[in-house]
């Protein structure tokens, strides 16, 4: 028998095996199958990763909901359920994996998950857009999310999620892609991002343009990075609340999601679950996403960074190997 405190331990404590086999052999009387049995047995949800999060996010209207998905890569594998190939941003094209949609609450410094999504049409039929409206609405609707500010990037700026938003009452921020055509006036019609004249002013503040099958206006901003690559952001916040400074300052809010994603498949072995059942893998998930948050307590506690506490944990056995060496170095005689 292995409990969900022994599991999410193993996921802190290892450096690089996450299998089932290598905490079969480290964990006394446990076998491979009785690890493999608690993650098809259990049924550990999304709800549980809430409980965790609430007590410690510093909600208030000014602080910002974040959505984006991850892919966890499964390139390898022949027979596991989830497995398909979908759109990574990371790798730029299709990939064999797993999608996560990740909801993550930030004050504007800290931020911490607080709801995913697997992305699985052939279990549910939801599209990671639905995922993400669903997700939305019971933070504002059933967690009492005060969070005023929405940011994603351009795969879920789609017309029906602004519109969705806008009803919402809320603030989006994001990001359109290059190819996106809007109007700024009915005799105009429709144009390219790079048709628009962007004299200093609309630099500075932006332009109220038409999106189609947007029944409201939004404000453009060109956003110009220092080695030159430009963003095109968006928002419905009203016209002289928000400057290009603003924008880029919660453009960078949105990069949080992307840490996360980082530490959660590099800290907590996320993507390296090689077990077959859907169920196993989504257990899996939920462990990960509470490991993540006891390395987060700690480097909190210790004002370090999520991969410093990982390494600290070796630290004392590299110091030791050191000092008096097991193998030592084979030289000839």
């Amino acid at each position: 028998m292995i409990t969900k405190q022994q599991y999410v331990q193993y996921l802190i404590s290892t450096p690089v095996n996450y299998t089932c086999t290598n905490l079969a052999n480290h964990l006394e009387g446990t076998s491979h199958d009785t690890v493999n049995d608690y993650l098809r047995r259990e049924k550990h949800t999304a709800r549980q990763i809430w409980e965790l999060a609430e007590p410690l996010i510093n909600d208030r209207p000014g602080s910002y909901l974040i959505a984006d998905d991850s892919v966890q890569d499964k390139r390898h594998s022949r027979v596991m359920e989830l497995v398909k190939r979908q759109y990574s941003g990371n790798a730029h094209g299709l990939v064999k994996g797993i999608g996560i949609v990740n909801l993550v609450h930030s004050d504007g410094t800290d931020h911490y998950p607080i709801d995913f999504r697997v992305y699985a049409p052939e279990v549910d039929g939801l599209t990671k857009n639905e995922h993400f409206r669903d997700m939305l609405r019971e933070a504002y609707r059933k967690k009492g999310i005060q969070a005023q500010t929405i940011l994603f990037d351009t795969w879920y700026a789609a017309s029906d999620n602004l519109k969705f938003i806008h009803r919402l009452g809320k603030t989006f921020v994001t990001t359109l892609k290059e190819n996106r055509r809007i109007s700024l006036s009915p005799k105009d019609g429709y144009l390219r991002l790079d048709q628009i004249e962007w004299t200093p002013e609309r630099l500075r503040y932006g332009v109220e343009v038409k999106l189609k099958e947007v029944p409201f206006k939004v404000r453009l901003f060109k956003v110009v990075a220092t080695n030159g690559d430009i963003e095109w952001v968006i928002t419905n916040r009203a016209p002289g609340s928000i400057d290009t400074r603003v924008v880029r300052d919660e453009n960078k809010v949105r990069w949080a999601i992307e840490q996360l994603h980082r530490e959660l498949k590099q800290l907590t072995g996320i993507e390296k679950c090689q077990c077959r059942k859907q169920r196993a893998q989504r257990n899996h998930f939920a462990c990960c996403y509470q490991a993540w948050f006891s390395l987060k307590a700690m480097a909190k506690k210790m004002k370090a960074t999520l991969y410093k506490v990982k390494n600290s944990l070796w630290s004392d056995y590299l110091r030791d190997e050191l000092r008096n060496p097991r193998i030592p170095i084979y030289q000839p005689a």
